[in-house]
């Protein structure tokens, strides 16, 4: 069970994250900052949830006392062609 993969962004699995809360990270924003769950394409939606309800189970915390991570969505790729042109289209 412990194999279940909670991020898949960042390919964490259910261990590596209880194995954050043990080590002393007890909110999803340190969670996120050390192990980059939530910062992904997906910016958390899936796993921001699950890691809170770990959150609670282990801390005995309760999921409505716990802040979600702040999200802040990428804004454009750019290819490292265009940067390494100097160029300012993005082609």
């Amino acid at each position: 069970m412990e194999n279940i993969i909670i991020c898949r962004c960042s390919d964490l699995s259910l261990k590596d994250i209880r194995d954050l809360i043990e080590d002393g990270y007890t909110t999803v924003e340190e969670i996120k900052r050390i192990s980059r769950a939530g910062m992904g394409s997906c910016q958390g939606r899936t796993c921001s949830q699950l890691i809170m309800r770990e959150i609670a189970k282990i801390t005995g915390k309760n999921i409505s006392e716990q802040k979600d991570s702040v999200t802040r969505p990428p804004t454009i790729g750019i290819k490292l062609k265009t940067i390494a042109d100097g160029s300012e289209d993005n082609d």
